[in-house]
């Protein structure tokens, strides 16, 4: 009998203070777990269906979801049932695997945001290393190792998988495992998350300078139609014009090459400006970026516009994912820094906890904002889900 009563204390998080907070965390959990399951699964399924969402780049996107629609279809709903009971009910055998699970969802993740933004870099800064990286072997080699990868990392921590009643969840020991543990974190959240800082940088520096090249190429050509003379003469003035025709063209060839073969929402971006303008505009071959523009034969400006326009818009998506990423578990991490004694508040350690649910739901949200593609392609799966509920209804009510 002392033996049982043991072993309950030991998956039990049951606190006064935490008595009402549990339907808050039974609602939040149960709306990531709609949330997040419909919309990964989407994910998933229109990279399936639209043909124009099967590129290379989109393959990175689809591992994030299935990352995230791990966790929201298997390890959510035993989370929301630990709140809701406020103790683990599954048994010391899942709870290990749960951790396990959860760190390996979680793992997967950071390594697949290093590959966006290491990917996003590549295209615009080295186009011919991202080609032989993200052939259909290379894809295939870093996906599998995005996983292995995460699953040799947090397997060895099998046998210190426990229930920690300060979240209601299982993870690793705070103490047994270090200081491999603190390893783990240290380059997973921290040299991790850090790295797709900065390469996100890289890429603002690189769009940025491509951005101040073409503005300072359009007057320069401007000023070339009125004076042909001046620039045949090759003044300083045409010197600085071939400089930032080369620059510009170069920059924004390199962009232009990704919107047509890489991203899903930049494959189009003609018709968007087209349809924004009203205007036809004139399909005009991108510049191989490693070869440099005769002066005076630049991409129109529409059409460059409309390329670097769409790359931002794709990059400012991805930097917004990180982002969220971010948000959702730096106050977990903080938290469990500063507060080792376990002094704060239950309620401020479960907060935290349910903070990083967020992370699995939020991703389809951002990219049905934000990329117009995947947001066509989701209207489209509705209309298809919903199609014999409406025909059903019609025929009731005719």
């Amino acid at each position: 009998m002392n033996f049982t009563n043991q072993t309950e204390d030991l998956f039990s998080c049951y606190s006064p203070s935490v008595e009402v907070y549990r339907y808050v965390a039974v609602i939040w959990g149960c709306a990531v777990i709609i949330t997040g399951t419909i919309g990964n699964l989407m994910t998933v399924l229109a990279f399936v269906v639209d043909p124009h969402l099967r590129t290379r780049f989109n393959v990175l996107i689809v591992n994030l979801a299935v990352a995230d629609l791990l966790y929201c279809t298997i390890l959510q709903p035993i989370s929301v049932d630990s709140y809701l009971h406020l103790r683990w009910r599954s048994g010391e055998t899942w709870c290990r695997l749960f951790g396990l699970l959860l760190f390996l969802s979680n793992s997967v993740s950071i390594i697949t945001l290093c590959l966006v933004a290491v990917s996003r870099y590549l295209l615009v800064a080295k186009r011919a290393v991202f080609d032989r990286v993200s052939s259909h072997c290379g894809l295939i080699i870093l996906l599998i190792s995005s996983w292995a990868l995460g699953l040799a990392s947090f397997a060895p921590l099998w046998p210190v998988y426990v229930f920690v009643p300060q979240v209601c969840t299982c993870s690793f020991h705070r103490t047994r495992g270090r200081p491999y543990t603190t390893i783990l974190l240290l380059f997973y959240f921290f040299i991790g998350l850090g790295f797709v800082g900065v390469f996100y940088f890289l890429i603002y520096r690189r769009v940025k300078i491509a951005s101040v090249a073409l503005l300072r190429y359009r007057p320069s050509r401007r000023s070339s139609r009125k004076k042909p003379v001046a620039s045949a003469q090759g003044t300083d003035d045409s010197g600085v014009q071939s400089q930032a025709t080369n620059t510009a063209s170069c920059e924004m060839s390199s962009q232009a090459n990704v919107s047509q073969n890489d991203t899903p929402c930049e494959k189009d971006f003609e018709k968007a400006s087209d349809q924004s303008s009203n205007k036809p505009t004139q399909d005009i071959p991108a510049l191989p970026s490693s070869t440099p523009a005769p002066t005076g034969a630049a991409p129109s400006s529409h059409t460059t516009s409309g390329e670097d326009s769409e790359f931002k818009r794709v990059t400012r998506m991805c930097f917004a994912v990180f982002l969220c990423f971010v948000f959702c578990f730096v106050p977990f991490l903080l938290l469990n820094i500063v507060d080792k004694g376990n002094r704060a508040p239950l309620v401020l350690h479960m907060f935290c906890a349910n903070l990083t649910w967020l992370n699995s739901c939020v991703n389809p949200v951002l990219y049905a904002v934000m990329n117009r593609q995947f947001r066509q392609a989701y209207h489209v799966l509705l209309i298809r889900a919903t199609a014999p509920f409406t025909s059903l209804w019609t025929r009731c009510h005719a």
